[in-house]
């Protein structure tokens, strides 16, 4: 899963990344309203860690211009303000959650895990397609009751792939899912395909279907029907 932590205090940003990165999400980070609205013109994020007082703009002006993009990103509002007015206003322009500075790192961690839930997983702890079952949160796949033993890259690839069914996905939207916007798109791409082609191998060592399919010249599809 891919977060955008927009955060202007340093050494807060640069723990929640470090942390967040441990659980095996791809972290990107800013550290102002104009670099977190150039980030968010240019790349989808599963989840954005949002705080609401930077040196350059008001986090709830960014919530409502977030609102206006056409994605499943979930919001997690961050702020030093104990203010239930500021509350009230960033869950009424949609944000999904709302944690107070300071917090202990792991109620972070099990918030978005909560908000990405109801985002990706329609509120279950589960992801379910044909014969396949993923277990989000022990990151774990099976496939007719028989786990599939994956590579950290390969699950994220999987789990990429069925929040997007039926939806064309580019070579470099894959990468900058699994890499983040901080790597050469370009020497990526051999990686994707590498990645796609031992997914593809267990998938059908254990039994399962393939329904990834190329499409050619643009990327790849994972088609349900």
């Amino acid at each position: 899963m891919k977060v955008l932590i927009v955060e202007d205090e340093k050494s807060l940003r640069e723990t929640m990344a470090a942390f967040l990165q441990k659980q095996d999400f791809v972290c990107e980070t800013a550290d102002s309203y104009f670099v977190a609205e150039d980030k968010l013109a240019a790349f989808e994020y599963d989840i954005i860690i949002l705080d609401i007082t930077l040196p350059d703009g008001n986090g709830l002006d960014l919530l409502s211009t977030i609102k206006t993009l056409e994605n499943n990103t979930g919001i997690l509002v961050v702020s030093a303000r104990n203010s239930l007015d500021d509350k009230i206003r960033g869950l009424d322009l949609g944000a999904d959650d709302y944690i107070t500075k300071p917090f202990h790192l792991s109620e972070l961690n099990s918030r978005i895990r909560a908000v990405l839930r109801r985002r990706k997983f329609n509120g279950t702890k589960e992801l379910t397609f044909a014969e396949f079952r993923l277990l989000p949160e022990k990151r774990e796949v099976f496939i007719h009751h028989k786990k599939l033993e994956l590579t950290p890259k390969e699950y994220e690839l999987l789990l990429y792939f069925l929040t997007n069914k039926n939806r064309v996905l580019t070579r470099q939207s894959i990468a900058e899912h699994l890499w983040g916007d901080y790597m050469d798109m370009a020497d990526r791409f051999d990686f994707v395909y590498t990645h796609l082609n031992n997914l593809r191998k267990k998938i059908r060592k254990a039994g399962g279907n393939d329904y990834i399919k190329t499409v050619y010249g643009v990327g790849y599809k994972l088609e349900t029907e």
